[in-house]
Formats: structure tokens, sequence, C-alpha cells
């Protein structure tokens, strides 16, 4: 069985590019959370915005997914994910905000 996840592509207040996921990212739905990073970054030429602050549950799959694109992204994310993205290491690749007041991770952009 699937696990529920939404993932809806659009623009951020700033413009930018926002994937935004809703519900959880495991084993059951990575393809479908890969295939739709592919697909917003196909034209995009510059960054995504990978929105998870509505994401209750990552785990190790889909971590893999967002290190594939780590080179393209961005990660808006909650506290709760904060663990794992730290232990895996993904904060060291990607800049990722809203773990804490500020962002973290070696691409930051004001």
């Amino acid at each position: 069985m699937t696990t529920p996840l939404t993932l809806t592509p659009g623009r951020g207040p700033d413009g930018a590019a926002v994937l935004k996921a809703v519900g959880e990212i495991d084993m059951s739905n990575t393809d479908a959370f890969s295939a739709a990073l592919s697909a917003a970054l196909d034209d995009l030429p510059g960054r995504l915005v990978v929105d998870l602050t509505e994401c209750d549950y990552l785990d190790s799959a889909g971590i893999n997914v967002l290190f594939a694109h780590a080179d393209r992204v961005e990660l808006l994310a909650t506290p709760l994910l904060a663990p794992v993205m730290t232990f895996s290491g993904l904060t060291a690749v990607v800049a990722v905000r809203g773990l804490e007041d500020d962002a973290v991770g070696p691409r930051q952009h004001p």
C-alpha cells in the first residue's frame, strides 16, 4: 500500500519555483516523489525549493531522493525532520530553512 503523499508544484511569494509535499515520504512513494522533483527541475534554470513543512515523516528512501537532486534544491522543513536530515548528512550538502531560526547547510542564500 502506498503511503498518502500529495505533491504540488507552484511558486513561492518571491516567485521561486516550489514543490510542496504534504503527507509522508517513504519507500512506498519515493518513485512519485523522484518523478515530481525531476519534472519540476526539467525546465527550471535555477534551484527548486522543496517545501516539506507539511511532511510528517521522511525515511531513508526519501533522503536518498533528495541527495540525488542536492545540487539543484533547497529545502523548507520543520524541526520534526531535523534529526533525520542532520544525521543523514543532508544538511551538509543542501540548504535547509526552518529547522532553526536561520538556514543551515553550506548553500545559504540571502
